[in-house]
Formats: C-alpha cells, sequence, structure tokens
C-alpha cells in the first residue's frame, strides 16, 4: 500500500483528471469541433463520445454500484475482460452509426482507433495488466498534435505525470505503464494518422 501524503493526494488526482474516460471524452469532443470548425462538429464529437466513452463508463459505474467491480477504474484485472468487451461493442455500435450518418473523417478515425486499441487492451488484460491511463494519455498526445499541430506537443509532459501518479498509487508497474504509452501511441499514429 502506498504511503500517505502530499505525493499520494496528487497521484490520486492526477488519475481522476486523467482518466480514459475524461480524456477520451475531451478529446472526441475537441477533434469533432476541429473538424467542421463549429457547432456541427461539436455535435458529431458529441454524439462519438455517448458511445465511446458515456455509455461504456456508466456501464462500469453501474457495476461499481452493484458490486461486480471494484472501483471505477477496474483496478482488478480479473474484472476487466467484461468492461472492456461491453466498451468494445459501444465503440463498434457509434463507429457504425457515426459511418451511417457520414461523420466527418477525423471522427470516424478517432473511434476507429479507440476500437482497435479495446481490441489489443481486451486481449492484453486476460494475461496482464497493462494502462490504459498511459495508453490513453499518450494516444491523445499523438491525436492532439496530428489535428492541431507540433505546438501540442507542450502536452507530452503529460505522459510522464499520468505515468508517475499510476505508479505512484501501486496500481501498475513501470513496464506495464510504459507498454501502454508505446501502444496508446502506435495505435493514434498507424490508425488516426492516415484515416483522418
Amino acid at each position: 500500500m502506498p504511503r500517505r501524503g502530499p505525493t499520494l493526494r496528487l497521484a490520486r488526482l492526477v488519475t481522476e483528471l486523467t482518466a480514459p474516460a475524461v480524456l477520451v471524452s475531451l478529446l472526441t469532443v475537441a477533434v469533432g469541433w476541429h473538424s467542421t470548425r463549429g457547432a456541427h462538429g461539436l455535435a458529431w464529437g458529441l454524439l462519438a463520445t455517448l458511445f465511446v466513452s458515456g455509455i461504456p463508463f456508466a456501464y462500469i459505474v453501474g457495476g461499481v454500484r452493484r458490486g461486480r467491480f471494484t472501483d471505477h477504474h477496474v483496478g482488478v484485472r480479473e474484472q476487466r475482460r467484461v468492461p472492456l468487451l461491453f466498451g468494445l461493442c459501444s465503440v463498434a455500435a457509434g463507429l457504425a452509426l457515426l459511418a451511417v450518418l457520414g461523420a466527418p473523417r477525423p471522427v470516424l478515425a478517432l473511434a476507429a482507433a479507440g476500437l482497435l486499441g479495446l481490441v489489443v487492451a481486451v486481449a492484453v488484460s486476460h494475461w496482464w495488466k497493462m494502462s490504459i491511463h498511459s495508453a490513453v494519455a499518450a494516444g491523445t498526445v499523438v491525436v492532439l498534435v496530428l489535428t492541431f499541430g507540433a505546438a501540442l506537443l507542450a502536452t507530452a509532459p503529460l505522459l510522464a505525470l499520468v505515468g508517475w501518479s499510476r505508479v505512484r498509487l501501486n496500481d501498475h508497474t513501470v513496464p506495464q505503464v510504459v507498454a501502454g504509452a508505446l501502444l496508446g501511441a502506435l495505435i493514434a499514429g498507424v490508425v488516426f494518422a492516415p484515416l483522418r
């Protein structure tokens, strides 16, 4: 158990503020807005957010309330498979709906990257507790740079902060954090970049 103190409180705060549901929601809305530079894009971003973040997070919160999951970060590896599969189904349904409705390419590309990320997370989580916080943070940095330009490289320290918080809370090891970050960056680069 991590020792108490101000760094532990800071680590908890960082973990909450950079939770996958938070980063994915903010990123999806930003990419949607940027895709058409206005309210129309914002609507696409909000619709995508419902499927890629809102519905899966609501499922997890419901599972915590019913005692199926220990916490909203699903910290126990053995509990991750079902919520990840549920999230995968939600993202797939959202991606199909967005494609049928004619969503902008960047929104579709972001949902596709999220879908692949969840496929990998489901597979890896069967054997190992890779940091999904770190994967989402790294993917977020890559997508921000690709969408808004090199100035957003200023968000790169976010990766170290997220990794530190996960290790400080004893939720992950350094290799789990590094593997998550590499995977998230790779998927964003390989999927989002060409599809956008």
